[in-house]
């Protein structure tokens, strides 16, 4: 896999690289702003870019805003993007893009190295990988219509592992079911939401967290 890492601490992102590297990634290049990173993916456009949503000089959502635009302008590159803490604001700017290939981990999940190697597998693939406290946070937020209470607690358990990333065959194994009723949860819980199904496994998973973040 190729990469390219955008992290302003220079202990965190001299860290990656070498994991990275002991895992047979290149990493075409490390740097410290998103300005840099988007000079980088312009030269060289990798596999999948890795990057803190905040970065100098502001230190608010640079991060942020430097994927959206490789989104935009490079749409086959996949980006995850790190974040110290729960920001909902952002997530959910990943969760409802079109795009696929996108992922948001907190980076206490980055020491966690077999989770972190998995998302960053799952993005390239151009699949969604989200940090399970970060679904957590989002499917706990409530409306006036509140579509999730229409859901029974097993289906919640399955939608929440859609949303991190998962495919059919690794939440039966998740959560000790038959594949058949994760299909059989899945069908119902597009149904109960009123969710028609999309191109691909991804997208329907977009599309859930896009009806649940509106």
């Amino acid at each position: 896999m190729r990469l390219i890492l955008a992290e302003d601490s220079t202990l965190l992102r001299e860290g990656l690289v070498r994991l990275l590297a002991e895992e047979g990634h290149q990493v075409l290049a490390a740097v410290g702003n998103a300005e840099l990173l988007l000079r980088a993916v312009a030269e060289d456009p990798p596999d999948v870019v890795v990057a803190d949503v905040r970065m100098p000089p502001t230190h608010t959502d640079e991060g942020l805003r430097a994927a959206l635009e490789i989104r935009r302008r490079w749409p086959s590159v996949g980006v995850l993007v790190l974040s110290q803490y729960v920001e909902k604001r952002y997530a959910t700017e990943l969760l409802t893009g079109e795009s696929e290939g996108v992922g948001y981990l907190l980076k206490d999940r980055v020491v966690q190295v077999d989770e972190f190697l998995d998302a960053l597998e799952r993005v390239a693939q151009g699949r969604a990988a989200f940090d399970p406290e970060v679904v957590r946070q989002l499917l706990g937020r409530t409306t006036h219509t509140d579509p999730l209470a229409r859901l029974t607690a097993r289906e919640q358990a399955v939608l929440a592992e859609m949303a991190q990333g998962h495919t059919n065959a690794a939440i039966a194994r998740r959560l000790h079911i038959s594949q058949s009723a994760v299909e059989k949860h899945t069908n119902a819980i597009f149904d109960k939401l009123g969710l028609t199904g999309g191109e691909g496994y991804s997208r329907r998973v977009l599309a859930v967290l896009r009806y649940l973040g509106s």
